[in-house]
Protein backbone atom coordinates (compact mmCIF):
# COMPACT_ATOMS: atom_id res chain seq x y z
CA UNK A 1 0.00 0.00 0.00
CA UNK A 2 1.60 3.55 -0.96
CA UNK A 3 0.00 6.11 0.92
CA UNK A 4 0.85 9.89 -0.47
CA UNK A 5 3.45 10.90 2.32
CA UNK A 6 3.30 14.46 4.04
CA UNK A 7 5.82 16.81 2.76
CA UNK A 8 6.87 19.85 4.85
CA UNK A 9 9.61 22.60 4.85
CA UNK A 10 9.80 25.26 6.59
CA UNK A 11 11.58 28.82 5.88
CA UNK A 12 13.39 31.54 7.93
CA UNK A 13 14.58 35.06 7.34
CA UNK A 14 16.43 37.60 9.49
CA UNK A 15 16.96 40.77 7.43
CA UNK A 16 20.37 41.37 8.82
CA UNK A 17 21.55 38.08 8.25
CA UNK A 18 20.48 36.79 4.65
CA UNK A 19 19.40 38.36 1.73
CA UNK A 20 16.33 35.97 1.18
CA UNK A 21 14.95 33.59 2.69
CA UNK A 22 16.53 30.34 3.71
CA UNK A 23 15.00 26.49 3.68
CA UNK A 24 15.97 26.01 7.54
CA UNK A 25 13.96 21.99 7.23
CA UNK A 26 12.01 19.94 4.90
CA UNK A 27 11.19 16.21 4.71
CA UNK A 28 8.49 13.85 3.90
CA UNK A 29 6.39 10.94 6.44
CA UNK A 30 7.52 10.79 9.62
CA UNK A 31 10.14 13.55 9.42
CA UNK A 32 7.07 15.96 8.33
CA UNK A 33 5.06 14.99 11.39
CA UNK A 34 8.22 15.99 14.02
CA UNK A 35 8.59 19.08 11.59
CA UNK A 36 5.34 20.18 12.24
CA UNK A 37 4.82 19.43 15.66
CA UNK A 38 8.20 21.02 16.63
CA UNK A 39 6.40 24.25 15.01
CA UNK A 40 3.04 23.75 17.02
CA UNK A 41 5.02 23.08 20.18
CA UNK A 42 6.98 26.78 19.22
CA UNK A 43 3.97 28.56 18.18
CA UNK A 44 5.12 28.96 14.40
CA UNK A 45 2.30 29.34 12.17
CA UNK A 46 1.87 26.76 9.39
CA UNK A 47 0.77 27.23 6.12
CA UNK A 48 -0.12 24.38 3.52
CA UNK A 49 0.58 25.16 -0.08
CA UNK A 50 1.93 21.38 -1.69
CA UNK A 51 2.58 23.78 -4.97
CA UNK A 52 5.43 25.66 -3.09
CA UNK A 53 6.73 22.54 -0.32
CA UNK A 54 7.24 21.06 -3.86
CA UNK A 55 9.48 23.66 -5.12
CA UNK A 56 11.29 24.18 -1.88
CA UNK A 57 11.57 20.25 -1.05
CA UNK A 58 14.39 20.75 -3.88
CA UNK A 59 16.27 22.85 -2.37
CA UNK A 60 19.49 22.37 0.35
CA UNK A 61 19.14 22.77 3.97
CA UNK A 62 20.26 26.42 4.61
CA UNK A 63 20.23 27.39 0.87
CA UNK A 64 18.81 30.52 -0.20
CA UNK A 65 15.51 30.70 -2.00
CA UNK A 66 15.91 31.29 -5.73
CA UNK A 67 14.52 34.92 -6.81
CA UNK A 68 11.81 32.69 -8.81
CA UNK A 69 10.01 32.48 -5.49
CA UNK A 70 10.40 35.64 -4.11
CA UNK A 71 6.74 36.82 -4.82
CA UNK A 72 5.00 33.86 -3.38
CA UNK A 73 7.30 33.47 -0.68
CA UNK A 74 6.25 36.98 0.42
CA UNK A 75 2.84 36.25 0.49
CA UNK A 76 3.85 33.60 3.02
CA UNK A 77 5.23 35.63 5.14
CA UNK A 78 2.29 38.16 4.46
CA UNK A 79 0.12 35.40 5.89
CA UNK A 80 2.56 34.86 9.06
CA UNK A 81 2.55 38.47 9.83
CA UNK A 82 -1.22 38.62 9.96
CA UNK A 83 -1.37 35.57 11.84
CA UNK A 84 0.67 37.27 14.40
CA UNK A 85 -0.99 40.61 14.62
CA UNK A 86 -4.52 38.68 14.78
CA UNK A 87 -2.70 36.72 17.66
Amino acid sequence: MNLKQRKVAALRYHEAHHTAPVVTASGRGKLADEIIETAKENNIPILEDASLVELLGQLNINETIPEELYEVVAEVFAFIYRTDQQM
